[in-house]
């Protein structure tokens, strides 16, 4: 399954670059991660738990950033075992473009299942692949955005929620 996709976050690339290399921002955006360690030169170990059709597993593997060009691109790659349900690897190219003061992020993903997971058809999987990258991307445009002062008006929770990443920056 192949996925291409972008999104313009309103963060200069410096911000948004910081954030695809943390562990703690790439922990918040993955859904279902329960742990992630690591850096982005050593490589990451994660545990996701994750439920694909009638198939829940817990997912532990690895995470490499390879093919880096500092503030422009780089590769995510990934690769996790769940016991009997299976196996899933993926990856995604990422590629940063700078627009005015904010950042387009074009990414291409592309995963692949075995096991349990892969006898529940592509459909299913195609689905859930595009479903957890657009997730994943949009938690990550959520934590690398600055807050937005007209969102006090909005609840606390969406205000606290938006922009950890920039304040825990200190930005």
């Amino acid at each position: 399954m192949k996925l291409t996709d972008s999104r313009t976050i309103n963060a200069d690339v410096a911000t948004v670059w910081a954030g695809l290399l943390d562990p703690d921002v790439l922990k918040a955006c993955v859904p279902g991660c329960t742990e992630m360690s690591g850096s982005a030169e050593d490589g990451f170990e994660a545990t996701v738990v994750q439920k694909v059709g009638p198939v829940k597993a817990t997912f532990k593997g690895a995470v490499e950033i390879s093919d880096r060009v500092e503030g422009e691109s780089l590769t995510i790659s990934g690769e996790g075992k769940g016991g009997p349900a299976g196996f899933a690897k993926g990856g995604a190219d990422v590629r940063l473009e700078v627009q005015g003061d904010q950042t387009v992020l074009h990414y291409e993903v592309e995963a692949k299942v075995g096991g349990k997971l892969a006898q529940l058809g592509s459909r299913i999987i195609d689905g859930f692949a595009k479903k957890m990258a657009d997730q994943f991307f949009a938690n990550f445009q959520d934590a690398v955005e600055p807050p937005d002062p007209e969102a006090d008006a909005e609840t606390d929770e969406t205000t606290a929620k938006k922009g950890w990443f920039a304040k825990l920056r200190g930005a």
